[in-house]
Parts: C-alpha cells; sequence; structure tokens
C-alpha cells in the first residue's frame, strides 16, 4: 500500500470490440475467399458469376456466426460524468465512461476528458468474464487488488453475484442461451453448404431456414434481459444507459438474409426449377450425364447371329 491506497500497475487491455480470437476466425476465413477467388478464372461463363455470388454470400453467413461469439458489443452505452477517480481521494475528474456487453462477459472503458488529469493517464479498458470456464467474481477481486479506478469498480460490483441487482444471473444465462443456439446456427449452416453441394437444392434451403431461425432465437434470447428490472448505473445526476450495440444488429441483419436466402430457393424450387438449377450450375453435368452418342459401331458377326 502506498499511503493506504492501492498503487496503479500497467496491465494487458482487452480492446472491448475486437481480440485475438475474433481476428483469428477472420483470418481463416479471409484464407478460404483468397482460396476460393484462386480458382474463380478456371470457372467458364456465366457461371462464373453464380458461384462466386453464392460462395461470397455463404463465407459472409458463416464469419458472423462465428465472430460475433467474441465480439463485446452486443449491448453497449456510455456516459459523461464528474466523478471521484479512486477511493480515499476528494479529486474529481471529467470522464466517459462506458459499458459493453457481450457474449462472454463484459468490458467496462474509462476515458478522461482530457486524458491526462490529477497526474494519472486515465485511459482503461478491463474485460470481465462470465462463460463457463471463468469467476466473475475472480475477476472483480483482482480488480479491486490492481486497485482499479473507482468507477470501473462501480460498474463491475453491479454484475458480481454477491449484487442485489441480479444481473450476473439474467446476463450469463440469456449470453449461454445465445451463444448455443448460434453454434446450432453455425452447424445448420454447414449442413446447407452440404446439400447444396448436391443435386438437393430444396433441402438445402430448408436448412437456410433452419439456420436463420437459430439466430433470431440467439437475439431473441439475449434481448431477455431487457424485460427484467435493471439496477440504474448512476454518477451523480447522470444514468449510464445502454442500448443494443453493432454485433445485434449484424446478427438480425444476416438472420433476416438467410431467411430470404431460403425462401428463395424453395419458391424458386417449387415454381421456377430450371432458373434455380441454371444459378447453381445444374445444367452441364445434366447434359453431360444424358449425352447421346453420335456415332454407333456394331459388329456384323453378331447381328446376322442375332437374326
Amino acid at each position: 500500500l502506498f499511503d493506504g491506497i492501492y498503487p496503479f500497475y500497467p496491465q494487458q487491455r482487452k480492446v472491448f470490440v475486437f481480440d485475438v480470437s475474433t481476428i483469428i476466425v477472420i483470418v481463416v476465413f479471409l484464407t478460404f475467399t483468397c482460396s476460393f477467388l484462386l480458382i474463380i478464372p478456371g470457372i467458364r461463363g456465366r457461371a462464373r458469376i453464380y458461384w462466386t455470388l453464392r460462395v461470397l454470400l455463404s463465407l459472409i453467413m458463416g464469419v458472423v456466426i462465428v465472430v460475433v461469439q467474441f465480439t463485446g458489443d452486443w449491448e453497449t452505452g456510455w456516459v459523461k460524468a464528474n466523478t471521484s477517480y479512486k477511493s480515499f481521494s476528494r479529486a474529481l475528474v471529467n470522464v466517459d465512461i462506458g459499458l459493453h456487453v457481450g457474449l462472454a462477459g463484459v468490458n467496462v472503458t474509462l476515458r478522461g476528458n482530457p486524458v491526462n488529469q490529477v497526474n494519472e493517464t486515465i485511459d482503461y479498458n478491463e474485460h470481465f468474464a462470465w462463460s463457463f470456464n471463468a469467476d466473475y467474481d475472480q475477476s472483480y477481486s483482482e480488480g479491486l487488488e490492481r486497485g482499479l479506478p473507482s468507477p470501473i469498480l462501480y460498474v463491475a460490483e453491479k454484475f458480481t453475484t454477491q449484487s442485489p441487482c441480479s444481473m450476473h444471473r439474467q446476463y450469463r444465462i440469456s449470453s449461454h442461451y445465445a451463444s448455443a443456439t448460434l453454434w446450432v446456427a453455425f452447424c445448420t449452416w454447414l449442413i446447407s453448404n452440404i446439400l447444396f453441394s448436391m443435386p438437393v437444392l430444396v433441402y438445402g434451403g430448408y436448412m437456410l431456414l433452419v439456420t436463420g431461425a437459430f439466430m433470431i432465437f440467439s437475439l431473441l434470447s439475449f434481448s431477455t434481459v431487457k424485460n427484467s428490472l435493471m439496477c440504474p448505473i448512476q454518477f451523480g445526476t447522470t444514468i449510464l444507459r445502454t442500448g443494443y450495440g453493432g454485433s445485434f444488429w449484424l446478427m438480425l441483419v444476416i438472420g433476416l438474409l438467410c431467411f430470404v436466402a431460403g425462401i428463395t430457393v424453395v419458391a424458386l424450387h417449387y415454381f421456377n426449377l430450371d432458373l434455380l438449377k441454371t444459378f447453381f450450375d445444374l445444367h452441364e453435368d445434366k447434359a453431360e450425364e444424358y449425352q447421346e452418342m453420335t456415332e454407333v459401331y456394331v459388329n456384323p458377326h453378331f447381328v446376322n447371329k442375332g437374326l
């Protein structure tokens, strides 16, 4: 202790939108995309355009389903306030306080206006995890031992298991169900791609509808926390209010896109099958399969013997 106050030690920061897992997923899908672009010139005619649309659209769906598992902006909120910087001190600082909720935990951001105040660099971003293999209360206790600024500890304390707000249980359960349904959506997305590679296009369309349904279920699961009473996060006279973030709305758009694509495939199967086969480049395969022989050679000896 330094004059009865925990000293501030430099530590690694965790970015609230992108982390290492997100970057790895994006790199993997970019590798698949670049590999496909290399073979595009080998596809002849109009089928090249159809292949490009199908593959890029499918990769976008897949990468979004996986990436949002690791993002931290499903729910976000910012507030500007004059508040105390640390315990046992009357010094007030002008800061921007941000709360970013993801499926794996919360990030609390503290940024000074200006950054350098009270002989400190006020620029913090702390992550508190609540996934199955993480202990949120332990992360909060470590933050206390490191001597994190009071605004960060105040916001993080709202999500502890001992808090009377019960926000930890609400957010943790809804996030776990949302994550589970997204992994199921990823599995159905894989199955739909397998079915589209075979001459059973209508079943691929059905699986796209199932994929979109599970994506919407994940959004409904996460949004259930809005139906429960929430403890206000208040700094003086200002209240930190949160709303749905970029990952939530991106998932909604991709889910609706899956519905539109699935309905289009099913509708074309029943009303215009030729157009659907043309888009999936199946006419050439059928033509080769049923190609008629132009010349036939017959042995005269066997013809005469048969007569």
